[in-house]
């Protein structure tokens, strides 16, 4: 039987999506403006979405470690959101380098890490967990 997501997960996870859109959202537009501020609010929305996102990797490998059946989609969901994690650190690097030096690569990591964080999301969100209904 399949089971929800406990909520303060579920709110940890929700939480990702729209602070790295809005990372990608500050990168494009600082790529169009030459803005400095635009990238000042991607940097702070990147912070952030590395803090929902450390969080909810680290419930998720709790939640694989105390399921009894491992599934592959649970592995693959943990699996994602390292993968995310790891991605929106590098972005962080990228977006500490001066101004302009930070692009393109920093619009091009955020818009990967965006996709990642949509995709951890949706799969979180499937029915990955499963177990007996509390």
């Amino acid at each position: 039987m399949q089971r929800p997501l406990h909520p303060l997960h579920a709110v940890l996870l929700a939480g990702t999506v729209p602070l790295f859109l809005g990372v990608l959202l500050g990168d494009w537009a600082y790529s169009n403006s030459y803005e400095i501020q635009w990238k000042n609010f991607a940097s702070w929305l990147l912070v952030g979405g590395l803090f929902f996102a450390g969080f909810t990797l680290l419930w998720a490998i709790i939640d694989v470690f105390r399921a009894a059946p491992r599934t592959a989609r649970q592995v693959i969901y943990v699996s994602l959101l390292l993968v995310l994690w790891v991605l929106g650190f590098i972005d962080a690097l990228v977006h500490a380098a001066d101004a302009w030096a930070s692009m393109p690569a920093a619009l091009y990591l955020s818009a990967i890490v965006a996709l990642l964080a949509a995709a951890a999301t949706w799969l979180g969100f499937s029915g990955s967990h499963r177990g007996v209904a509390p």
